[in-house]
């Protein structure tokens, strides 16, 4: 399915709106106490919020689109799966009941996750000036691990997940920066067309919105 560049300017403001307001809006319900429960089990929903948003602004909805997105979701959900049963990966972590419905103890909001956010670093590489693969494989899979530095102790506090030792192990972030390397090396495999701003600006809010949750 393809858009007009009209149509596509208008979807892109919206959907910046959508993803602006509704990160300001979660910020506030963790802060405020009182809000806090009723936004944790807000937050399965907010993640399908932003997977509809990257979704609607992508250029072609096509079989190749839908097959890249269904391999990111169940890798990430075996990734997981390993991590949790096996401890190969990631290290000795459980999930709690933050990220909503889970399948073998996997949350299917974890697939959610791992596809948003490989999609639009994936994206954001894409439109950088780094001509190499290798070089945005690399630089994407750090932008990843240091984005889950700062999701850690918000993930901790709000019961997403908990670590045997309470602390993640460094094997979490080194798994982080090669299970992101093996998916963002995928997204260069399917070639998709140049995309808009719209994953790259969620990953920064993102950015901003477990940054600021750090402080709280």
């Amino acid at each position: 399915m393809e858009r007009t560049p009209g149509v596509m300017l208008k979807n892109t403001t919206v959907s910046l709106i959508v993803i602006i307001l509704f990160h300001v809006v979660g910020l506030i319900g963790f802060f405020v106490p009182t809000l806090t429960p009723l936004f944790l089990r807000l937050v399965p929903f907010h993640l399908l919020l932003m997977l509809c948003v990257v979704l609607y602004n992508h250029y072609r909805l096509d079989e190749k689109f839908l097959g890249f997105l269904i391999l990111i979701f169940i890798g990430g959900i075996a990734a997981e799966w390993i991590g949790v049963h096996k401890h190969w990966l990631f290290g000795d972590y459980h999930y709690g009941p933050t990220l909503g419905i889970k399948v073998l103890d996997i949350p299917l909001m974890i697939g959610v996750n791992w596809f948003t956010l490989v999609y639009a670093t994936g994206v954001l590489m894409q439109r950088s000036r780094l001509r190499s693969m290798l070089a945005r494989v690399l630089v994407g899979a750090a932008i990843l691990v240091l984005l889950d530095v700062l999701i850690e102790p918000v993930a901790i506090k709000f019961d997403y997940w908990s670590w045997a030792d309470k602390v993640p192990p460094l094997k979490n972030y080194l798994c982080w920066f090669g299970v992101s390397a093996l998916f963002l090396w995928a997204f260069e495999t399917f070639k998709f067309k140049p995309q808009n701003i719209v994953a790259p600006v969620l990953l920064g809010v993102e950015f901003v919105f477990f940054g600021l949750l750090n402080l709280s």
